[in-house]
Parts: C-alpha cells; sequence; structure tokens
C-alpha cells in the first residue's frame, strides 16, 4: 500500500497465491495497524481484480476508508504502485535470487527501509519519504551497503 502525497510504501504481506481470503486478512490487519497508530486515509485506490471482493470494501469502510476502483482499461491510473513495482524489481529483485518466502520477506523490508527512508524521489524534491534525521554536518562521506551491496546509501559523518 501506497500513501500517495509523501510516497512511503507500507508492505501488507507476501504469498505466492493471493486469494480472496488472504487479502481481506491483510487488509484486516492493515486496518488494525492503522487504529493502533491513530493514522488515517481518506481513501484506498485499487485495481479491478477479482480478489478484491465485498468483503475486502467492506473492512476499509469499517475505518472510514472508501476503496475506489480503477476505471475499466486504464492501466495508467495506478502509476504510483506501478512505478513502485517498476523501482522494487530494478533497483532490487532482478539482481538477487530469491529463495524462499521468507529470504522475500527479508529483501522487501530491507529494501523498504531504504525506500522510504534514504532513496530519493524527484516527486518529493529529491527528499526519501521518511527521511532519517541527520544533523551531521561534516566533509567526510560514508558509505552504507543495503541487500549485501545491490544498493549504495551516502551520508555525511562527523
Amino acid at each position: 500500500m501506497i500513501e500517495i502525497d509523501f510516497r512511503v510504501v507500507h508492505l501488507l504481506g507476501v504469498t505466492a497465491n493471493p486469494g480472496q481470503e488472504w487479502v481481506t486478512q491483510v487488509a484486516r490487519n492493515f486496518c488494525a495497524e492503522l487504529e493502533d497508530a491513530v493514522q488515517r486515509f481518506r481513501f484506498c485506490l485499487r485495481d479491478r481484480d477479482t480478489k478484491f471482493t465485498a468483503s475486502f470494501d467492506a473492512v476499509l469502510a469499517s475505518i472510514g476508508i472508501e476503496a475506489i476502483k480503477t476505471p475499466v482499461r486504464s492501466p495508467r491510473a495506478n502509476a504510483f504502485a506501478e512505478r513502485w513495482v517498476h523501482s522494487v524489481r530494478e533497483d532490487c529483485l532482478d539482481h538477487l535470487l530469491v529463495l524462499s518466502r521468507r529470504h522475500l520477506e527479508t529483501i522487501l523490508a530491507q529494501y523498504l527501509k531504504h525506500y522510504n527512508g534514504a532513496r530519493p524521489h524527484r516527486g518529493l524534491r529529491l527528499l526519501p519519504p521518511d527521511p532519517r534525521s541527520t544533523t551531521t554536518v561534516g566533509t567526510r562521506v560514508t558509505r552504507t551497503d543495503v541487500l549485501g551491496g545491490v544498493i549504495h546509501e551516502y551520508e555525511l559523518a562527523a
């Protein structure tokens, strides 16, 4: 799930065979997390996949989120989600051999930490969606490897 205004991505789950029941349960889990965090969303833009049933929409509606379906035959209507899929594949998954579901969850968790906390976004004036607080002022640059060196993060060191 992506927050459009700040481009923050939330990983709701990983499965090889997502079905109606799984998607509805994931929605329940996400809604519970939102209630705990006192965070509110007004809308959920979703595609017309048959996995998204009335029960999925009802779970979202129970906490005041309106589910909006993308228009028929308009693949660009959900451009933010399409861009996320492109980014995670190009930056991460195309360079790694995923061995299991647990391995994929670990990879995606590390990538999300990078994506939300360090990766610059053009739509956010080259800031990350959830920038890490950096008060360091210096001239030396340090590099941190993410995903075993597939991605590098750079920051000023004291």
